[in-house]
């Protein structure tokens, strides 16, 4: 297939401009035609300024939504909507947290369940592989369309930038739209840091140290993480590796180049992380199927500083969060003054992906559900239900916001150009969910050397590159 023709460092740049926008974020799209018959589809509606997308007004519409930290709620509220603007429409909404097992063999087999599907979670479907077989339906119709609130705006127009290339899959096509941006980064309690321990949070890894260390002195533990999915390590590593040693290094594992995962950088990282483990700073345990929620909870019962997570954690923990904990997010420490990109340095891509089956029965519904989700009012209902900042440019201006998403805002502010997205995770999803989950649960047990895990990440990338069943994206 071909190529994205990306330019990953206008990308980034064009994302750190849109933190310092109204909302600081990333995300928007453009696309063109796929693949994949269309006679099971729904008869399209007369399109009309009222209804740009040609919407059949009394066509059903199902909509899947992953029940994990964002709950549905927000989804329902679009839902909602949609019954409002198509009252002679059923518009159904399910949640689950078994995306790919629900609804992928119905995509294959062409007789898809779903006209929305929220493809979330650890079980969620690889939607390159669909891409390449023609099984999602192109959204640039809808991105060309007139934004819900504006119609001398487009929804591409009025989204922040940065979710184009994450849609791609390897085409001029886009075929996965987000809602919410996220921050990864290395989460933690202001409280717990700053008066109880009497420390600021570490800008370089010797300061870090200093903090796990005085930690362990008062029988708390520095970190902790899911040991039922391991991979969470690596939202606090990534941007570790760009900082160190350039982009071109997190570039390099993006498009699958030889020894890209063997970088003295990604050693270096792994092995200042390898110092945690190996001075017991590191909280384990929490293997179960609920393994980040049993993590987060021990997390905001202070039994230890720091967790590496995205900023849906906010609303997630909220039930176990206590009052006064104020909760933050830090970007990613020094290792050294030899660095090539500043502290600050910020994980922080579009998340939350949306996607439309070809074959569904309803696509311009499909679309226009999507259309809705980006108006103001559901954008601002997003927020108030899970406290996450949305894509929608300007969305929240003016709002009260919660102390994760405040610090969120201030990070990715102060990172400016500094915004690093890793497209292999969206790209190459096997590689995150299984491959490297099982390499950092062994890394981070003290089961496997700096440099196994190195060399078992590498082959892994190589695997990748040697299956001709797998669409590879390739630099323009």
């Amino acid at each position: 297939m071909r190529s994205t023709g990306v330019n990953r460092r206008d990308v980034m740049k064009r994302a750190a401009a849109a933190s310092l926008l109204t909302v600081p974020a990333v995300g928007a799209l453009s696309s063109c035609a796929s693949g994949g018959g269309s006679e099971d589809k729904t008869e399209k509606g007369t399109k009309s300024k009222k209804n740009p997308l040609g919407v059949k007004d009394n066509a059903p519409l199902t909509v899947y939504i992953f029940d994990g930290g964002y709950g549905d709620k927000y989804a329902q509220y679009v839902t909602d909507m949609y019954g409002k603007r198509y009252p002679e429409a059923k518009a159904t909404q399910k949640k689950t947290t078994k995306i790919s097992q629900q609804l992928q063999t119905k995509i294959i087999r062409g007789k898809p369940s779903a006209d929305v599907i929220n493809n979330s979670g650890a079980d969620d479907m690889t939607p390159g592989t669909l891409v390449k077989n023609g099984q999602l339906a192109d959204l640039d119709e809808l991105l060309k369309a007139p934004s819900y609130d504006d119609p001398s705006t487009t929804v591409e127009e009025s989204l922040v930038p940065g979710m184009r290339e994450m849609g791609a899959f390897g085409t001029k096509g886009c075929y996965q739209l987000n809602l919410a941006v996220t921050v990864y980064g290395n989460w933690y309690s202001e409280r717990l840091l700053n008066d109880e321990l009497e420390m600021e949070y570490p800008e370089t890894w010797d300061d870090m140290l200093a903090v796990c260390r005085k930690a362990k002195s008062k029988g708390i533990h520095g970190w902790s993480y899911p040991g039922g999915h391991p991979r969470y390590m690596l939202f606090s590593m990534y941007a570790m590796f760009a900082q160190v040693g350039g982009r071109e290094v997190i570039e390099a594992m993006d498009y699958l180049e030889p020894n890209a995962w063997k970088h003295d950088a990604v050693k270096s990282v792994f092995e200042a992380f390898e110092e945690l483990v190996a001075k017991k700073y590191v909280l384990t345990g929490f293997d179960g199927t609920e393994a980040h929620t049993e993590m987060q909870t021990a997390w905001t019962k202070g039994k230890c500083v720091f967790v590496p997570d995205g900023s849906w954690v906010e609303n997630e923990a909220k039930d176990t969060t206590p009052k006064g904990f104020r909760m933050a997010v830090g970007a990613t420490p020094s290792l050294d003054k030899g660095d090539a990109l500043p502290f600050g340095t910020l994980y922080s891509p579009p998340g939350e992906p949306f996607l439309i089956p070809e074959k569904a029965q309803n696509v311009q519904g499909g679309m226009e559900w999507l259309r809705m989700m980006y108006s103001k009012d559901a954008s601002r209902n997003f927020f108030n239900e899970v406290g996450s900042i949305p894509v929608l440019k300007g969305a929240i201006d003016g709002m009260k916001l919660p102390p994760g998403t405040e610090s969120a805002q201030k990070a990715i502010t102060a990172a400016g150009d500094n915004i690093v997205i890793p497209f292999f995770k969206e790209w190459y999803g096997q590689l995150f969910d299984e491959d490297f989950n099982g390499v950092m649960g062994k890394f981070m047990l003290g089961d496997m050397s700096v440099k196994q895990a190195m060399d078992t990440m590498q082959k892994a990338c190589d695997r990748i590159v040697k299956d001709p069943d797998i669409t590879k994206v390739k630099k323009a």
